[in-house]
């Protein structure tokens, strides 16, 4: 609700997916707990379940930062319900990790905040802008021009020789579509010098393939930055739904999520994902998700849960890409 002109209330979702327990925990996810459209319960083998697999990550985070997410809590229940509840108790610290929570809050939808919080959109933009050698994200829509052009301007100008570019997408997302609005083929098209490569995922076991749905929201940024919440790489996300991230900028925490994630991906042990991510990329990435699509046009089975995705680069739906999204997408 907004407590300012009804007539200029924007139309918007509570997409955000936070728990809070008694001021001493806190759980910021991507994850829905809900069972529309199958179980949302899946493992990081993502064994065949018959019906679609789900890939998704969240934070459990302890500290001075729940208060925060607690806070949050706080103002939205006050101002759906006038309510107004006890004082967030503030708590120790927890380990030497610093967080920070960002959050979307559009404009003109509560009155304490009435323009709005845009630090998921803020906190993106600062990280991709920074990166050197590595920007990985996995997220369920990629359908956001701003954050397209920081990427695409990323591979027509790459900081580094060795930078690299990878994301993880589902293969058709819930609106039905299996592309990304032409933003994908923005990137291919900046793409000069391969350093991009966009991934799905499917289950695999004998004669059976299935979809793995990749609804997380994960990003990393050269083994330094890493984001991981609610907010999806569109517009709804960045600017007219209401959001939360955690953002963290300890290295051998992002490297080591980084490495569990390559892992479970590329069916490995953690071991051998460890070195240099160039060169993981190069031999195990890329090989592997171009095989498997190979597979997937002959219309054979898939042997491996990594397949890169099409290359969509029509240039009619790049064109129509950013006027879509004004009306689909946000």
């Amino acid at each position: 609700q907004y407590a300012g002109d009804t007539n200029e209330r924007p139309l918007h979702c509570h997409h955000e997916k936070i728990v809070v327990v008694d001021d001493d925990v806190a759980f910021v996810n991507g994850i829905e707990p809900t069972v529309s459209g199958g179980d949302r319960f899946d493992g990081q083998h993502h064994t065949m379940r018959g019906e679609r697999g789900w890939h998704d990550v969240g934070t459990k985070i302890r500290g001075p930062i729940v208060a925060d997410v607690a806070e949050h809590f706080r103002t939205r229940w006050h101002e759906v319900t006038g309510e107004t509840l006890p004082s967030v108790k503030a708590s120790h610290p927890a380990g030497p990790i610093t967080a920070q929570v960002v959050r979307t809050i559009p404009e003109k939808i509560y009155a304490a905040l009435p323009r709005g919080d845009f630090s998921v959109l803020e906190a993106y933009g600062r990280g991709l802008q920074s990166a050197k050698r590595l920007i990985y994200l996995e997220n369920q829509f990629l359908w956001s021009p701003h954050i397209v052009q920081l990427l695409a301007e990323k591979l027509e100008s790459p900081p580094s020789d060795d930078f690299r570019l990878v994301v993880v997408l589902p293969s058709r997302p819930t609106t039905g579509m299996d592309d990304t609005l032409g933003q994908l083929g923005v990137l291919v098209e900046a793409d000069t010098n391969h350093r991009f490569l966009a991934c799905t995922l499917y289950s695999h076991s004998g004669s059976r393939i299935e979809q793995i749905y990749v609804h997380a929201k994960v990003g990393i940024v050269d083994d330094e930055w890493l984001t991981i919440g609610s907010a999806n790489l569109n517009n709804h996300s960045l600017f007219n739904d209401t959001e939360m991230n955690v953002v963290i900028c300890d290295k051998d925490l992002v490297q080591s999520t980084r490495h569990r994630l390559w892992a479970e991906h590329l069916e490995l042990p953690i071991e051998r994902v460890q070195g240099d991510p160039t060169e993981v990329i190069e031999e195990l990435w890329r090989p592997t998700a171009v095989d498997q699509l190979r597979l997937r046009n002959a219309r054979d089975l898939v042997t491996h849960r990594l397949v890169e995705l099409p290359k969509v680069s029509k240039r009619s739906k790049r064109l129509v890409g950013p006027i879509q999204s004004l009306f689909v997408d946000g």
